[in-house]
């Protein structure tokens, strides 16, 4: 390390003592003006959900430095205590003991200076060697620029971190005529991390026209910090890189590690969420720490046809490591389908996925991700079905399970792959294939898999569901999240969503789980190999209503091998 932790330690407190700023920037000094809603939330709430995270009302985005700390999880994320809009953006606060019941706190961060004046945007948490957690983030200063300061714990024996002080000579990063960086592409810094060198390290995204960047910052002190003349990666034609993520994941293990972890047993991910689609994407690759230079493998793509956290509606995504349970636990933002009307109407607007744990797969070549084991605890009646075979064109509805809150896992077997649809060359594209072939389009292998969310009469569902096809040198698995028929009112965004899952059918049984949440249909395909989440109103399949089938509209017949549900009980959100 360049200096030890007592000294920076010291020298931090000093520089916040010298400055008089403790009492003026500690969070219960929020101004009272932030804590009134113009938005009365609907009595009628049957899209909230359950046991995913969000708080009793407004809008939220992106997690924000997730941590734990003393034995607490801290969720911080992108907040409008004014209403179910973008806007008047904090950084709220929740803490856990794990990670499925939360307390609420006052906003961790508020716009109070001139570095973030005008906004406080995402941003991350390193914790220190020696335990203590700092706080980097975007503020948007009086010029409208984005730059990047610290905040720091005002009582480090608080484990629940209840106030945060700001850095009085914030900020600590911001563009300029001599580092050439566009002063509206500059934002979301990820976790630092510590070369062994003694020099931190640490990633902004930005652009430069249609190239997206990630900016590599280093610093001696963690105050102090200078822009390398190469960011540590970038991609042409990608658009404004924002909220990336730069970690280790260990070869051959599930077990996470700490963000500075380097050694031979290591690959490391590079996520960023492109401000263009809104979508995210992620590669693996090395990273060089001599050189600050990070190199996908050979096949890790840059672009639409790359690898991604999530499939459906999932956004600036942010990962942490569980030094509780060495894992590393990834959260991302479920945004809406519906219209910014209709979330005014219910007081509402986003909510956090599943946290998920998140390891390198034995391929080498992707991400696996799983919910947390602790979600389990909430199961509550379990409805179990024997081995069957399930005939071409069929259903079977699944009753005793509350089918509007549910975690449902399945698995499926196909044993005549030979009947299998051959699979266009052009067919590239899984989301513009499953739109094609809907739930509805019957095949030869497929759609099999759970209508959920159903209506009585079917006039109403959320169909997840696989198709085997075969191609030129193997058979090539497609999963579906179809919303097309998922309400009745054509106001929201129905979009279908697909991936290509990297299992085989031949050696494989196909499994799924969903985490149904009155408003969220999250999915887990292969084993967690893709992953799918929707966002899905129905007017009749809502609470009681709401009915669970298992499905073929296939020609041919599939084994169900084995199928639990589980009504789940509330978490505890408040």
């Amino acid at each position: 390390m360049a200096i030890s932790s007592a000294c920076f330690f010291f020298f931090l407190c000093s520089l916040f003592l010298s400055h008089g700023v403790l009492e003026l920037e500690a969070s219960h000094h929020v101004d009272q003006n932030l804590q009134v809603s113009s938005t009365t939330p609907s009595k009628y709430q049957p899209y909230r959900t359950s046991y995913h995270f969000q708080p009793p009302k407004n809008w939220i985005n992106d997690p924000n430095g997730p941590m734990v700390y003393r034995g607490i999880y801290h969720l911080m994320y992108q907040y409008n205590p004014k209403g179910a809009v973008w806007g008047h953006i904090v950084w709220a606060h929740s803490t856990s003991t794990d990670l499925v019941n939360w307390t609420p706190h006052d906003p961790a961060i508020y716009p109070s200076q001139p570095s973030d004046i005008n906004g406080c945007w995402s941003g991350s948490t390193t914790i220190m060697p020696w335990g203590t957690p700092v706080i980097l983030y975007t503020g948007i200063n009086p010029q409208n620029q984005q730059v990047q300061n610290l905040a720091m714990p005002k009582n480090l024996s608080d484990p629940y971190l209840i106030e945060w002080v700001k850095l009085p000579n914030n900020p600590l990063m911001a563009p300029s005529s001599l580092n050439q960086i566009n002063a509206s592409s500059f934002r979301d810094p990820t976790t630092a991390w510590l070369g062994p060198d003694g020099t931190w390290r640490v990633l902004i995204g930005s652009k430069t026209d249609r190239r997206g960047l990630a900016i590599l910052y280093r610093s001696k002190d963690f105050i102090t910090w200078i822009k390398s003349q190469q960011p540590l990666h970038s991609a042409k034609d990608t658009g404004m890189w924002e909220c990336p993520d730069f970690f280790p994941v260990l070869i051959n293990s599930k077990l996470g590690v700490d963000t500075s972890t380097l050694g031979p047993d290591v690959k490391h991910v590079l996520k960023v969420s492109l401000d263009d689609t809104k979508y995210e994407y992620y590669t693996i690759g090395t990273y060089n720490p001599d050189k600050d230079i990070y190199v996908p493998d050979h096949g890790s793509v840059e672009s639409d046809l790359g690898l991604r956290y999530d499939y459906g509606k999932f956004y600036a995504s942010k990962t942490f490591f569980d030094s509780l349970k060495n894992r590393r636990i990834l959260w991302g933002w479920l945004n809406e389908s519906s219209i910014p009307a209709d979330d005014i109407k219910k007081g509402w607007a986003g909510v956090q996925a599943i946290p998920r744990t998140i390891w390198l797969d034995k391929s080498g070549k992707q991400l696996v991700q799983w919910p947390i084991a602790e979600i389990e605890k909430l199961r509550g009646q379990q409805v179990h079905l024997p081995q069957q075979v399930l005939k071409g064109g069929l259903s079977l509805e699944v009753s005793g399970v509350t089918a509007a809150q549910a975690d449902v896992v399945i698995s499926f077997k196909v044993s005549d792959l030979g009947k299998a649809e051959v699979l266009d060359p052009s067919w590239t594209n899984p989301q513009a294939l499953c739109s094609k072939k809907s739930a509805s389009v019957k095949g030869s292998l497929g759609p099999f898999g759970l209508l959920v969310l159903a209506s009585k009469g079917l006039q109403e569902y959320t169909a997840v569901f696989y198709r085997i096809f075969k191609g030129q040198n193997k058979y090539v698995v497609l999963m579906c999240s179809d919303q097309s028929r998922s309400s009745l009112n054509n106001n929201n965004d129905k979009t279908s969503y697909g991936a290509f899952l990297d299992v085989d059918p031949v050696h494989e049984e196909l499994s799924l789980r969903s985490l149904i949440d009155h408003s969220i249909v999250e999915s887990f395909g292969g084993g967690g190999k893709a992953v799918i989440a929707a966002r899905v109103y129905p007017t009749l399949a809502i609470d009681g209503k709401a009915n669970l089938h298992v499905f073929n509209n296939g020609t041919e017949n599939v084994k169900i091998t084995s199928m639990s549900a589980w009504s789940m009980k509330k978490a505890q959100i408040s």
